[in-house]
């Protein structure tokens, strides 16, 4: 959220938007949807929360661009429709608007419509008017007045419909009766179900509205796009990392080939891989503004930075539409996660003797570790396959509710379950190269120029951003 700053040389031509409606229908949700921030405003299950007018300015890089009104919810219209009706047979030769500005002045603190007083002056002082409809809510009286009212100011007004998903039905009622006050130019903004395109249709619909902010509006469109990419984009790549950092994982296996030492690599082995997934977690947090507070507030199955459906816990495959058939699978839903590697793997079926034999000094740089390990017979444990499918499965479907995730949004997101995400094609070509190259496991500039390396980055990225 930017702060105003009442000195800025554009102040004075920036668009002023007031956020109307009655209350508790969505309006401070919009705004922090909009501002991709929860810290604007007050959001509670409750009429009347937000009492006061409140202010944030969206900008397009570092040019304020529009000014967004925050106002108490119409808690009366009716007694507010009555008051104007009974100034309007007092003055009738004053204008709508008019009438509205001599019922702000005669207003005083503690009336009984001092709340609707407020709005009507926000009102009167806009460019453009979002009036917030929740549709899960029947077209009562009370929306009928308010749009009376709000329709004497002669401003452009964009109702916006909050609330929508799974509620086709109602919307369609609301739309048949914003059809009788002429309003067609309407848009759907859930602010709980995110989407990027809804918040573009709204700048786009403001420019149709005001031309003479046309330019700096479509500057605005352009950057938010850019900026919502290089967010998504920084979110997928980051998933990647964590699929890069586990596959590319080793544990030496000790030559004591008895159940404590196996024991002692498999807990290193788990906790390794529980560690890099929490630290991805809190990364794509931070990445769409989700701080640790909105975690516990938002109810995200995490506590204390811990998944509560741990990745080796019993039963994690079945959630994620894995083959619970397979011996890997069985050995997962165990709690095992282990893999089995024997030195020279790198080097596929070749003998040890005729991999030194035929090695020149840079396959030697690449593969000496491997060569000297299949010569003493060393063998490493490492994450097997279907650990980390479930890492990616869990993660893309993380992303994902991420990037469709309201920041007003209260309710629990529920990322213990993603049978209906896909892995990538060619996935076990791709994490077999990854286990065959474990310097990659770390960020180096050797790595991040090698060729392979960045076509399975990219092919593991394309497939998180892909929604089909």
């Amino acid at each position: 959220m930017n702060i105003p700053n009442p000195q800025h040389p554009q102040a004075d031509s920036l668009l002023n938007i007031a956020v109307v409606g009655h209350t508790n229908t969505g309006k401070t949700s919009l705004i922090r949807t909009m501002l991709r921030s929860t810290e604007f405003g007050v959001i509670e299950d409750g009429a009347g929360t937000t009492r006061h007018v409140e202010q944030a300015t969206i900008s397009a890089d570092n040019e304020a661009v529009l000014k967004l009104y925050d106002t108490p919810g119409l808690e009366d219209s009716r007694a507010l429709f009555a008051h104007i009706k009974k100034l309007q047979a007092k003055a009738k030769s004053l204008s709508p608007t008019q009438i509205l500005e001599q019922f702000i002045a005669q207003v005083t603190v503690n009336d009984p419509l001092e709340q609707e007083a407020k709005v009507i002056r926000q009102v009167l002082r806009s460019d453009i008017l979002l009036y917030i409809i929740d549709v899960r809510e029947p077209f009562l009286e009370k929306y009928r007045l308010e749009l009376e009212i709000l329709t004497q100011v002669s401003k452009p007004i964009i109702p916006v419909f909050n609330f929508i998903a799974g509620h086709d039905r109602e919307l369609a009622k609301w739309r048949e009766h914003l059809a009788s006050f002429h309003m067609h130019a309407t848009l759907e903004f859930d602010t709980v179900a995110f989407t990027f395109e809804a918040e573009k249709r709204l700048y786009q619909k403001m420019q149709t509205l005001v031309e003479s902010h046309y330019d700096r509006l479509q500057k605005l469109i352009d950057y938010r796009a850019q900026l919502w990419n290089q967010l998504c984009l920084s979110g997928a790549k980051r998933v990647a990392g964590l699929i890069v950092t586990v596959a590319c994982y080793r544990e030496s296996k000790s030559a004591q080939n008895n159940l404590i030492a196996h024991s002692l690599v498999e807990d290193r082995l788990h906790d390794f891989v529980r560690k890099a997934e929490q630290h991805c977690l809190h990364d794509l947090l931070a990445i769409f503004n989700f701080s640790e507070k909105d975690v516990a507030i938002q109810k995200i199955p995490v506590s204390n930075g811990q998944w509560q459906l741990d990745i080796f816990a019993p039963g994690i495959l079945k959630a994620y539409g894995l083959d619970l058939g397979s011996a890997a699978a069985k050995g997962a839903a165990a709690g095992a996660g282990i893999d089995l590697m024997v030195g020279g793997m790198s080097l596929g079926a070749a003998s040890a003797l005729g991999a030194i034999a035929g090695a020149g000094w840079s396959t030697f740089k690449r593969y000496g570790d491997e060569i000297k390990a299949t010569v003493k017979g060393t063998q490493w444990q490492c994450a097997d396959e279907t650990t980390l499918q479930v890492l990616y499965l869990r993660q893309k479907h993380l992303l994902r509710k991420l990037m469709h995730r309201g920041h007003a949004a209260q309710d629990r997101l529920h990322v213990d379950k993603a049978d209906s995400e896909k892995l990538p094609a060619n996935w076990t070509k791709l994490t077999s190269a990854l286990r065959q190259n474990p310097a990659w496991q770390e960020p180096s500039a050797a790595r991040n120029s090698n060729t392979q390396y960045l076509e399975i980055e990219a092919k593991l990225v394309e497939a998180l951003l892909d929604e089909s």
